[in-house]
């Protein structure tokens, strides 16, 4: 792909990006009026409340957490956080804690139980106001005993690695955890708790943002049982999480709060950015760049190589029949797919689905695509996606490289980087899924 068309699709990109700066976002919705602070549709009076408290975790709760400290000012008694590795910030009044991510460990563990500890003793005078983001899940380990964090890091990469959905992914964390599923909001009652939610899910499900720590939990431990069942995984998982799951589904373990419960009588849950928003910036500046722009959905979902057929076919029927619309265009897509481990190789779901794009587009020239991860790392790389076009096979062939084999292995990201592909952007410090963005020239 030439610089010139990388740099188009860059610029679209970076546009949505820009929608969905978690720290403006949270200004949009927060607003301090006198000793009245005004969230969404709901206004509270400060000097009912004797602390005010700031808490979350998510690869974009820094910039949330501090749009609050700048609202509240020397109102807030004090705050803590748990952000991905890289993607903390220097804030005055809330404590930024680092943990891995995406899948768990020690440091998150430990961030967790010191949120958990201090929550725990709140009172009806306390106001909790609370930053969740994409990544939250994984960021907030606090594993439901007699559970181990072994045992859950285990579970989550045996759901990542077999194609799991994040609906799936996180019904499973939120009910091996102390904190997910609506059970952070029971720790912290009787405080007024407020919610906000950059939301990295497909249709904003509050229960599926961070595995909605405050939000009534729709799902159920025989849920989980199926989709252990789904996915073969009783003779893979750790014994002691099918005990437990087991103990639940048979009513012998707690389950977690459900709508209706008292708890969420003194909770405001508050989406601040969505995928959306971010595909819709994007457009207009496709747009200002030439562009007939089409957004076609936000909830795309599916296998990345899947997908990537589906969408590029869009292309293919722009270049045949001018339809749904001419050339040259510019089509959006947003969601978030998955990928299902068959090799050993390395990438993320947008450099395999860059990758699916170039097969499908080796001879189609003038159609080329970008797919990236709004929080500007894809899978367990330093990539956030990876550029495709016709050309992306030959030039890999000139260097004796085999798409086809890379694709088998999953094995994306070293293809990519071989061919000077890689998309990488940094940590953005938001996280609204993935945009996948497609131009025609005429």
């Amino acid at each position: 792909m030439d610089e010139k068309t990388k740099v188009k699709l860059q610029e679209i990109f970076m546009a949505g990006i820009g929608a969905v700066d978690p720290e403006e976002a949270v200004m949009r919705h927060v607003e301090l009026s006198g000793n009245q602070l005004k969230v969404g549709g709901c206004s509270y009076q400060l000097e009912d409340f004797k602390r005010i408290f700031v808490t979350g975790f998510g690869k974009a709760t820094a910039p949330m957490a501090r749009a609050l400290e700048q609202v509240l000012g020397d109102r807030l008694s004090e705050g803590w956080i748990t952000v991905k590795y890289g993607h903390g910030l220097p804030l005055k009044r809330v404590r930024v804690m680092e943990a891995g991510h995406p899948v768990p460990d020690q440091a998150g563990l430990e961030a967790a139980r010191f949120i958990i500890e201090r929550l725990k003793v709140c009172t009806g005078q306390d106001l909790v106001l609370c930053a969740f983001s994409g990544g939250g899940s994984a960021l907030f380990p606090a594993p439901r005993p007699p559970l181990q964090l072994g045992e859950k890091r285990e579970t989550t990469r045996l759901l990542l690695g077999c194609g799991a959905t994040i609906f799936e992914l996180n019904a499973m964390r939120k009910h091996l955890s102390l904190g997910k599923g609506g059970q952070l909001a029971r720790i912290a009652y009787p405080a007024k708790v407020v919610s906000l939610f950059l939301s990295d899910v497909v249709g904003d499900s509050l229960d599926v943002i961070a595995s909605g720590p405050t939000v009534p939990d729709p799902s159920t431990f025989a849920d989980c049982i199926r989709i252990v069942e789904k996915y073969k995984l009783s003779e893979k998982l750790p014994a002691s999480v099918i005990k437990l799951l087991r103990d639940g589904a048979g009513g012998l373990a707690e389950e977690t709060p459900k709508a209706g419960d008292a708890v969420f009588e003194k909770v405001q849950n508050l989406v601040v950015g969505s995928n959306r928003a971010a595909l819709l910036a994007s457009a207009r500046k496709a747009a200002e760049l030439g562009y007939e722009p089409l957004v076609v959905s936000s909830f795309f979902q599916g296998e990345a190589r899947e997908i990537a057929l589906a969408f590029t076919a869009i292309g293919k029927e722009i270049v045949s029949s001018g339809r749904p619309i001419p050339a040259p265009a510019c089509v959006l897509a947003g969601g978030e797919t998955t990928v299902t481990l068959r090799g050993d190789g390395k990438g993320g779901r947008n450099q395999e689905f860059a990758l699916a794009a170039a097969l499908s587009l080796e001879r189609w020239p003038g159609i080329s695509v970008l797919s990236a991860g709004t929080d500007g790392t894809d899978g367990p790389t330093d990539a956030a996606g990876a550029f495709a076009d016709a050309d992306t096979c030959r030039k890999a062939a000139q260097i004796g490289i085999d798409p086809l084999d890379h694709l088998s292995r999953n094995d994306s990201y070293y293809f990519f980087k071989a061919i000077g592909d890689l998309f990488i952007t940094g940590p953005t410090r938001t996280n609204v899924m993935d945009v996948l963005c497609m131009i025609v020239e005429r």
